[in-house]
C-alpha cells in the first residue's frame, strides 16, 4: 500500500512540475505582444517563426522567408527584421521595405497617435505617411513574389526583390 501512494505522489508531483514547466516556458506570440506595446498586431506577417525581446527594447524577428504583402502600398519583408520596441513605436526598424512607383523605400520608424487613433504612421527617409490602422489590425498572409492578389494562384508576373540602397526621390 505504501508503495502504490509514493508512486501516486511521484506522479502528482511529476504532472505538477510538468504543468508549472509548460507554463513559465511558454512564450507569447509577436502577435500578442505588439498590442501591449500600443501597436496593431498586423504589422508583422503570419509566417513569424520566431522572435527575441530584450530589456531594452530591442529585437529580431525572424520570417520563414521574405515576403510581400499589399496594403495601401506594397510591403517586402526580409527574413530577419530589426528594431526597437517602445509603447506607441518602433525606431530603428531594418527589413521593412515599401514600393512607391515602382521604387523601393526602407521604412525606418513605425508609431501611432497616443492616446490611439485611426492613424499609423510610417517613416521613409524624411518623408512620414499617415494611413489609416484599419488596415494593420489582422495579420495578413504572406504573398512570395506575386502579383496576384490571392498567395495561392500561381503568377507568372514576378516582383524583384527590393534593392539596398536607393536615395530618397519622392516626398509626399
Amino acid at each position: 500500500m505504501a508503495k502504490q501512494s509514493n508512486t501516486l505522489i511521484l506522479l502528482i508531483l511529476t504532472t505538477t512540475t510538468l504543468t508549472l514547466f509548460s507554463v513559465v516556458t511558454a512564450k507569447e506570440t509577436v502577435y500578442d505582444l505588439l498590442p501591449k506595446f500600443g501597436l496593431p498586431s498586423g504589422l508583422l506577417p503570419n509566417s513569424v517563426t520566431d522572435y527575441s525581446l530584450s530589456d531594452d527594447g530591442r529585437f529580431v524577428v525572424h520570417l520563414s522567408d521574405t515576403c510581400y504583402i499589399q496594403f495601401d502600398y506594397l510591403v517586402y519583408y526580409e527574413k530577419t527584421i530589426t528594431g526597437k520596441l517602445s509603447y506607441g513605436s518602433i525606431s530603428d526598424l531594418k527589413g521593412i521595405q515599401v514600393q512607391r512607383v515602382f521604387i523601393w523605400f526602407n521604412v525606418d520608424e513605425i508609431r501611432v497617435d497616443l492616446p490611439p487613433s485611426n492613424s499609423i504612421y510610417f517613416q521613409v527617409g524624411i518623408i512620414n505617411k499617415k494611413l489609416n490602422v484599419d488596415q494593420f489590425k489582422t495579420v495578413h498572409s504572406c504573398r512570395r513574389n506575386s502579383l496576384r492578389s490571392s498567395p495561392c494562384q500561381p503568377s507568372s508576373s514576378l516582383l524583384p526583390a527590393p534593392l539596398k540602397e536607393i536615395p530618397m526621390l519622392l516626398t509626399e
